[in-house]
């Protein structure tokens, strides 16, 4: 497969996997091997774009999953084109394996990966996890917001001296419950998992200004198809008012409606 030089991921900002958080995302957890095996064969059909990060998290690189094996006890991974990256990931004593398919995100860790071939190329094979993590909420409907012209929030963080940093982070989604942020490296570093922030505003087009305060979920690593890099900030809104809860309600149905209409050429 083509893809780009993949970089060493710098290590002030450690890529944080809720596969590691059992506590909090135990039920998202499958055990179940033919429910298991299911998501890795929805992986396979669908050519997801895997991440594989090892290093402490510090080094990954992409691919995608090729073929389950005969016995299902094995899954074959395509390789990379850096060879550096594909040497360092067959010596690597932990990997974590992350993608989203359909809006879901899925991840799951190996031990090790040893070479093989697959149809005369030289391949990855893995064992098939015993435990695999697909976080999908359903307490909400989750709004994909616009690509073009996003929705932005501005929002105050803390550098490392205590000093106030206004900080401005496109949505890449919101629900009744929060949402999700599109964070460079260098603003990741700026907040914490478990952090609180007060009156961060966004603009939500025919609605109005909405301040808010969000807490801090979860900070996951993302890699594009094109080897862009960035860090989804996934955020939870904090005893928001139910006038406040109606305004981002009214906002996802009206946006929602309009795609509908634009999918059915009515618009």
């Amino acid at each position: 497969m083509e893809e780009t030089e993949v970089p060493v991921l710098p290590e002030h900002v450690p890529p944080q996997f809720e596969l590691e958080q059992s506590d909090e995302y135990s039920q998202f957890l499958l055990h179940s091997k033919s429910e298991i095996l299911a998501v890795l064969r929805s992986l396979i059909q669908k050519g997801a774009m895997i991440t594989v990060h090892f290093d402490q998290g510090r080094s990954f690189l992409l691919t995608t999953m090729l073929s389950l094996t005969s016995d299902n006890r094995e899954f074959i991974l395509d390789i990379g084109s850096n060879e550096e990256m594909n040497r360092r990931a067959l010596l690597a004593d932990k990997l974590i394996l992350t993608t989203i398919i359909d809006k879901v995100k899925v991840q799951f860790s190996l031990k090790e990966l040893s070479q093989t071939q697959n149809e005369g190329r030289a391949a990855f094979l893995g064992n098939v996890p015993e435990t695999l993590l697909r976080l999908q909420r359903r307490e909400y409907f989750r709004l994909s917001t616009p690509i073009v012209n996003p929705v932005k929030l501005n929002a105050i963080a803390r550098r490392a001296d205590k000093s106030a940093q206004n900080v401005e982070l496109p949505l890449l989604d919101v629900s009744g419950g929060g949402v999700g942020l599109m964070a460079t490296l260098d603003h990741a570093q700026l907040f914490e998992r478990g952090e609180t922030l007060s009156d961060c505003k966004m603009m939500l087009p025919e609605e109005g200004l909405l301040v808010v305060s969000l807490c801090v979920r979860n900070l996951f690593d993302v890699t594009t198809r094109n080897g862009s890099h960035y860090v989804r900030m996934g955020c939870e809104f904090v005893n928001l008012s139910g006038a406040r809860l109606n305004m981002v309600q009214r906002y996802i149905t009206r946006v929602e409606r309009e795609r509908k209409a634009k999918l059915s050429g009515l618009a």
